[in-house]
């Protein structure tokens, strides 16, 4: 680490050379780093390293451990002399995996990453990816012809184009990580195959976006920019609270938040988020709809779509962290053609190759695009198995410049399948300590698994089991005896909402325990609740009820900033002895509706006839071009 100081305080007193930047670059200080010890810019930079000669060569990883010969086509970037890496002569293009898997960018983009190169390797085509990930399928050594290990960021993946020459660079499987390198891999002169980068930009940038809405008629919540406090509270008053806030170009909503009122946005802007006219802030009216999702194939003129995902949690909660079922069943067929209208239109206008994700959100009667983003999403993995439609396959047939038509496809939305399956977020909260476990506009989750069936109540089941959600047991509708318990603490915005839930709850024989406004509001309105104490309410109190093992399921949810202290340490207490705790009325629906389901089975025929297990191949249907 001294090392690399020294070279920085050098650089920074003394500027450029040809040897204090060799020095620099063996020692691992990016380009960007030099520019800005040095006030170059990048380009600056890189264009005395072309002219001194300061170049990367690649040395291939030993796969084999010395114990004999390796010849895997596997390379890592160093500032030596002898380079291992000769490209060939075949037509190839660069495929940009998505870095390391953190929350808000997972292996769901792996996914696209892994089939967009099977995809290219059928197509003849020599596949390169670059990727830094030691745990993905993409850096395998054997999945693509030619793997470079290298950070996915401009200066590293300009070396490996300049290296291998290909036809162009894919970036739309990757996540954000990957499209956020389109516009300056496209200004250093790289083909960008697919979408176009100034198309890219277009919905990746608000006020270009706001104009294409308004060009097309479609509607999108209120908002406008901020890079100040003033000008945030100035929007906020315009659109009316609440609002949700976020800085621009985020990955996984980081930083966004629904504020409520005026104290909140001060707060927000204050600890939140550093705002400047180069890190703007959006404030946007928050819309309390049903949020629902299309992930769509086109190539410039037909637009397949395979289905609309409907999300459980209403909006507000992150696409991540929501639980999403496909097909919809909310919907009426009005809405329906609404959103696939204008998906085929924004698809269109956007001029998209490849895949393309948009979320919206349907809010008293009409529907409002939130964001599109002219990429792979998160959903593709699923809604390809849901579906049987090789979503990535075709969208690189479409990069490739083949015909959707030609290959059998037409636009709009695909059939509707029998089947029902349900995106189940995974959490780690176990390991992720001190983290609230609260669900909102920024992402949670680690990842998400699958489940599959007839019914909504089935799949939702399987899916809360596959995530590791220990949900108990119902008892029979009109039990005489409870048999198990729920402690609900409820915001009093919520607490008219959640009386219809509690009461199913307790129809299945829970036994109701509640903190003293809930109790209150329960007992007031014929519902029986036993009072526990808050925490500063002495003991016992509902910590201790939780600590006892006297509950079996939390329903907490949050009134603003105020009871963050109470809830947080509720919310904790149910991680520690893996409780299933939730904090949207929403997911408390879907449970009850699930719990409801088993118990009817259990109460009929002998056996329990609610789940069949089936493997995933029986259940995907046989998608023809249509």
């Amino acid at each position: 680490i001294r090392k690399v100081v020294e070279i920085e305080e050098g650089l920074r007193r003394q500027g450029v050379s040809p040897e204090a930047l060799r020095r620099a670059k063996r020692a691992g200080v990016a380009d960007v780093q030099v520019a800005t010890l040095t006030g170059l810019e990048e380009e600056d930079v890189r264009a005395r390293r072309r002219q001194w000669g300061v170049l990367p060569v690649y040395k291939m990883v030993d796969t084999c451990a010395a114990e004999f010969e390796a010849a895997t086509p596997y390379f890592y970037s160093t500032y030596d002399r002898e380079d291992e890496a000769t490209p060939s002569d075949r037509p190839k293009v660069v495929v940009l995996g998505s870095g390391p898997i953190r929350i808000g960018q997972g292996i769901e983009f792996d996914y696209s990453s892994v089939h967009c190169v099977w995809a290219l390797r059928e197509a003849g085509l020599e596949a390169v990816i670059v990727n830094n990930n030691p745990e993905t399928v993409s850096t395998d050594f054997n999945t693509a012809d030619r793997l470079y290990f290298e950070p996915l960021v401009f200066e590293d993946v300009l070396n490996v184009v300049e290296k291998e020459r290909p036809l162009g660079v894919i970036a739309q499987f990757g996540g954000q990580t990957a499209i956020n390198l389109v516009g300056p891999l496209a200004r250093a002169g790289v083909t960008i195959l697919g979408t176009a980068p100034e198309d890219v930009d277009r919905a990746e940038d608000r006020e270009r976006f706001d104009a294409l809405l308004a060009e097309l008629g479609i509607p999108r919540p209120a908002g406008g920019t901020a890079i100040s406090l003033e000008g945030a509270l100035q929007v906020a008053a315009r659109v009316g609270y609440p609002v949700v806030v976020r800085p621009s170009y985020v990955l996984g909503g980081r930083a966004m938040e629904i504020v409520w009122n005026e104290d909140e946005l001060r707060h927000y802007m204050e600890t939140a988020v550093r705002v400047s006219a180069r890190r703007p802030v959006l404030v946007d009216k928050y819309l309390a709809g049903l949020e629902v999702e299309v992930d769509a194939v086109a190539d410039g003129d037909t637009v397949v779509i395979p289905g609309i995902m409907e999300h459980v949690e209403r909006a507000g909660v992150h696409s991540g962290d929501s639980i999403a079922l496909f097909p919809d069943r909310s919907l009426d067929e009005e809405t329906r053609a609404t959103i696939e209208d204008y998906t085929i239109r924004l698809a269109r206008a956007l001029r998209v190759r490849g895949l393309l994700n948009i979320q919206f959100v349907v809010y008293e009667g009409r529907v409002y695009v939130l964001e599109v983003n002219p990429r792979a999403s998160r959903t593709v993995p699923f809604l390809t198995k849901a579906t049987g439609i090789p979503m990535v396959k075709l969208a690189v047939r479409a990069i490739l410049g083949d015909s959707l038509a030609a290959l059998g496809w037409r636009t709009g939305l695909a059939p509707r399948p029998e089947l029902v399956a349900v995106k189940m977020p995974v959490f780690s909260w176990a390991k992720l300590t001190g983290v609230d476990t609260d669900l909102g506009p920024e992402m949670k989750s680690t990842g998400e698994v699958m489940g599959v069936g007839p019914t909504f109540a089935e799949a939702t089941y399987k899916a809360l089991v596959a995530a590791g959600f220990r949900l108990p047991d119902p008892g029979r509708p009109g039990a005489a005896e409870p048999r198990r318990a729920l402690l609900a603490t409820v915001a009093d915005r919520d607490k008219e909402e959640a009386l219809p839930l509690l009461r199913r709850f307790a129809a299945l024989g829970f036994s109701l325990h509640a903190t003293p406004g809930t109790a209150r509001f329960l007992r007031g309105r014929g519902v029986e609740a036993r009072e526990v104490a808050k925490i500063e309410g002495g003991s016992p109190n509902v910590l201790d009820l939780i600590y006892r093992g006297e509950v079996d399921l939390v329903l907490n949810t949050l009134d603003g900033r105020g009871a963050v202290r109470d809830g947080f340490q509720i919310r904790r207490a149910a991680v520690e002895l893996s409780l299933p705790c939730v904090t949207s009325l929403d997911t408390a629906r879907a449970i009850v509706e699930v719990l409801e389901a088993r118990a009817r089975a259990a109460a009929g025929a002998a056996g329990d006839p609610f789940l069949e297990v089936r493997a995933v191949q029986d259940y995907a249907p046989e998608v023809a071009p249509a």
